[in-house]
């Protein structure tokens, strides 16, 4: 996992550089977890350190209840995702944040989506949701 400022966001694929993006369709092409989930998380632990990129989540989101965003069509900068179920967390979160991990992942995993329209994603970039373009996407 590396933290990057952009990437690219490839229709059907997913995220440049990332495993997901070497084949084609699937509904876990990204993954995104709620930045408000990782203090959870963290408060969850008995160390309490956590590290973004220690949840192998592609993309780190915050101010938007990210569950609300399952079946809906979303865009984040120019890029247009559907969100496509929650992401569970699996069997190296204990390897990953310790004894635990596993258990204070769940629910609050974050979920998975699908590209349907790429282009670049940046630090900074707000989501929205519910603009006609979104509804319909080229």
């Amino acid at each position: 996992m590396r933290t990057l400022s952009e990437v690219e966001a490839i229709v059907d694929r997913g995220l440049q550089g990332d495993i997901a993006g070497r084949r084609r369709g699937g509904n876990r092409q990204v993954t995104l977890i709620q930045s408000e989930h990782i203090q959870v998380v963290r408060a969850l632990l008995p160390n309490g350190d956590v590290a973004p990129d220690n949840l192998r989540r592609n993309l780190v989101i915050s101010g938007i209840n990210v569950l609300s965003l399952v079946k809906l069509r979303f865009a984040i900068g120019d890029v247009v995702l559907l969100g496509t179920g929650p992401c569970a967390p699996c069997g190296k979160m204990d390897r990953l944040l310790g004894p635990g991990g596993f258990q204070a992942m769940r629910g609050h995993g974050g979920i998975t989506a699908k590209v349907e329209r790429g282009g670049l994603l940046r630090l900074g970039d707000r989501v929205r949701v519910s603009s006609e373009d979104l509804e319909h996407p080229a």
